[in-house]
């Protein structure tokens, strides 16, 4: 069953240091079946007040697969890369 991956990126810490997390974390994805959806981009609230400041959407093929990929050795060595940056995300399963 596919499984997404929707993370929010609010402010960020060191911008230098968040572009090269942005950099690695792709090839990250990509070890665990996953990928990117959507990266960014032009949204608009439709209804509620949900205002997302950098919006991602990232496909695995199933949720194992991506709480594998978020505990990976690949993925936690990039993850200190975020430093202060706060991120929200959620693991949703498809049907």
């Amino acid at each position: 069953m596919t499984a997404l991956l929707i993370g929010n990126v609010g402010v960020i810490g060191d911008q230098q240091r968040m572009a090269e997390y942005r950099a690695k974390v792709l090839q990250t994805l990509a070890l665990y079946g996953g990928g990117f959806m959507i990266r960014g981009g032009r949204f608009e609230t439709l209804e509620g007040n949900w205002k997302p400041t950098h919006l991602s959407v990232m496909v695995f093929p199933t949720a194992d697969h991506a709480r594998r990929w978020y505990s990976s050795p690949e993925y936690r060595a990039i993850l200190p890369l975020r430093g202060d940056t706060h991120m929200d995300l959620i693991l949703v399963e498809g049907e």
